[in-house]
């Protein structure tokens, strides 16, 4: 995957690889002992209802980002 800086991903659209829309991109989170990423954290959209992704205290999704498929106009993570 080409290099990407982290300022332009922030809001950005994440769809499932399903073409189901998920909610747009808060943050992204790491393990500071391993400067690991390790989160995809996402305000998700009020219609997607329950997923298999854990939720934080505030209810946006936790989306391990080994999942990332692609990141072009949206990015794409496998459901």
């Amino acid at each position: 995957m080409a290099e990407i800086l982290a300022e332009n991903l922030s809001g950005k659209d994440v769809m499932g690889t399903d073409g189901a829309e998920l909610g747009s991109l808060y943050n992204i989170t790491m393990d500071l002992d391993t400067g690991r990423l390790e989160h995809l954290v996402i305000d998700p959209i009020e219609a997607l209802g329950e997923t298999r992704f854990e939720r934080d205290e505030t209810g946006r999704l936790l989306v391990p980002v080994d999942r990332v498929q692609a990141v072009k106009d949206h990015m794409i993570i496998d459901r």
